[in-house]
């Protein structure tokens, strides 16, 4: 799939920064490329966190992305720190 801009939500903003909530059925490594988010560049910015839930309905991660770079409408994110993939119980 492709990048859904009625799936990208704003959380919080302050002081120029933005935290967004993405989910989607794509994969985390789908989600993570440079581009994938070009459609939202002119609204997300340097150093805006993006809480994404990815796999959704198939195989779930979940995680955080940092856009570390937007130049042009080209968006890059980090790769997704993810969060909460430990489970020992």
């Amino acid at each position: 799939m492709a990048f859904q801009p009625r799936d990208l939500s704003v959380l919080a903003y302050a002081n120029g920064f933005t935290l967004w909530h993405y989910a989607t059925p794509d994969a985390h490594t789908a989600v993570r490329v440079t581009g994938y988010f070009n459609p939202a560049s002119h609204m997300m910015r340097l150093g805006d966190m993006v809480l994404a839930n990815t796999g959704v309905g198939t195989t779930p991660v979940s995680g955080i992305l940092l856009v570390n770079a937007n130049s042009g409408g080209v968006i890059d994110t980090a790769d997704l720190t993810v969060v909460g993939a430990a489970d020992t119980d």
